[in-house]
Formats: structure tokens, C-alpha cells, sequence
């Protein structure tokens, strides 16, 4: 785990199939304003390796004990660490964590996106058919990108090659976790109203550029969550809380490095 900077705790969760290093960018900008901790969730080099046993407890059991340990009361999640940042709220009081921040969150909402790729994924993943497994994940992460519209030969051909870039080999590193994750969040799918009994302060972030369901999503959970409110970030791409540019940082800074009670999230 690493820290940094000044002002209220706030602990990253990193997405997933990849790792914390990723964060960084974001760690940096927002520690003028919070300390900040960074974890790798398990699985990650230099984390606890993976049993097959784990569930939702366990991931939630692993940040409670990084903010106890840290003393931070404040979680930003990205991807699927937005799905455990969420389900954290669920379980954990406030005053354990009192405030959540999210963007792009990896959940199902109403059967919001569709898993139906999952069996296939988990198949391509265990046969070590990264390329497949990849292409399979990302055409149905983003059903109307550009990968979605080519040939899936084609889109197979692209993605083994983008896999033996140096941030490619990372993605095959932590591939093995993505299974298990995906799996998780596929499993928790319901309506918006599953995460009504979340008593933290919510801020629920998609980019404008990201595929539609996330905006769609947060803008569902803002209506169920007593103390939330959604924002779509113009301009932002899936990805933009690893570049961390200043248009997508100011936003959650403000949230997060504020006293409770005095965002537009407590006010929803």
C-alpha cells in the first residue's frame, strides 16, 4: 500500500484487470487536497494471492480493514472497484466510511449491461486464450464501440497484439482476477433500490464518452440512495481516471476533501 499527501483520508480502489499502479496519476492530483492510500486488491502482485473462495464479504472485509488501518472514512472506485466501494456502503456504517465516490461503477443494474459473455470469457481465461478472452470482454463492455462494429477476427487480431505492449502484459498479468470479479458483480445484478441502505454521502460519476449504461446506471442508484447525486463528466472516456486530467479530477477533489454534510450530495 502507498500514501500520499494531506486532508481528509480517501482510499482508491483500482478496477479491474489491472492494479494500483495504474492510479497514480489520480493519486497525485487528488493528495494536494487528501491523503491518500492505495491498495491492490487481491490477486495483484505483492497482495494476497487468490483461494477461489472469495465473494463480495471478502472484497468488502479488505477495504474495511485498509480504512481502519489508514483511518480514512472516504473511498474512490473505479470500474469495479466502484462495485466494491458500493457494496462496502451497504455493509460497512458510516462511520467507518462515511463518503463514496465512484466513477463509471461496474455493476448491473435491471440486467443493465448484459453478462451473456460471461461463460465464453471464463472458458477463453482458463484456456489461456487471452486475446479471445480480452476481445470477448471488451465488445461487451462497449457494445458500440469500434471493436464491437470490426469482424471479431479482426478485433482478436488487435487486441493480441495490444497484449504484448508493456501495459498489455500487465492486463494478461492480472487477467486471472477478472473472472472472479466479473462474476461477482454479474451475480448482484437487481434495481437501483438493492443499494437504498447506503448511509454514506454518494457521488455517482460516468463520462460522457463511456458506453451509455454506466450514465443511465448512476442516475438510477442517485435516485435510490437517500444521500447521492449522478454527474456525467463531458468529454471523459472510460479510462479518464487513470489519465487524471483536471476537468475529471476537481469534481471528486471537491467531494471528497469536503466537511460531511455541506456537498450537494448530502442535500439530494
Amino acid at each position: 500500500m502507498s500514501s500520499l499527501g494531506t486532508g481528509p483520508g480517501v482510499v482508491l480502489l483500482h478496477g479491474g484487470g489491472i492494479a494500483g499502479r495504474e492510479y497514480h496519476r489520480l493519486a497525485r492530483a487528488l493528495a494536494a487536497r487528501c491523503s491518500v492510500h492505495l491498495y491492490d486488491r487481491r490477486g495483484r502482485a505483492g497482495s494476497a494471492p487468490l483461494q477461489g473462495t472469495e465473494t463480495v464479504a471478502t472484497d468488502v472485509a479488505d477495504l474495511a480493514a485498509v480504512l481502519r488501518h489508514t483511518g480514512a472514512r472516504r473511498v474512490f472506485g473505479h470500474s469495479g472497484g466502484g462495485f466494491t466501494a458500493l457494496r462496502a456502503g451497504l455493509e460497512l456504517p458510516p462511520a467507518l466510511l462515511e463518503r463514496i465516490a465512484v466513477y463509471d461503477p461496474g455493476l448491473s443494474i435491471d440486467g443493465r449491461p448484459s453478462f451473456a459473455f460471461l461463460d465464453d470469457f471464463e472458458d477463453a481465461v482458463a484456456r489461456g486464450r487471452h486475446a479471445r478472452a480480452m476481445t470477448l470482454l471488451a465488445r461487451s463492455v462497449d457494445p458500440q464501440g469500434a471493436g464491437a462494429r470490426m469482424p471479431f477476427a479482426l478485433a482478436e487480431l488487435l487486441t493480441g497484439a495490444f497484449l504484448r505492449t508493456s501495459v498489455g502484459r500487465r492486463f494478461v498479468e492480472s487477467l486471472p482476477t477478472m473472472a472472479p470479479e466479473v462474476r461477482r458483480i454479474a451475480e448482484h445484478d437487481g434495481p437501483a433500490s438493492d443499494y437504498a441502505g447506503i448511509g454514506a454521502e454518494v457521488l455517482l460519476a460516468a463520462g460522457a464518452r463511456s458506453p451509455g449504461y454506466f450514465a443511465q446506471n448512476c442516475e438510477a442508484l442517485a435516485a435510490a440512495i437517500p444521500r447521492a447525486r449522478s454527474l456525467v463528466l463531458p468529454g471523459c472516456v472510460h479510462n479518464a481516471a487513470n489519465t487524471a486530467r483536471p476537468a475529471f479530477v476537481d469534481p471528486f477533489a471537491e467531494f471528497l476533501a469536503a466537511p460531511v454534510g455541506t456537498t450537494p450530495a448530502a442535500r439530494a
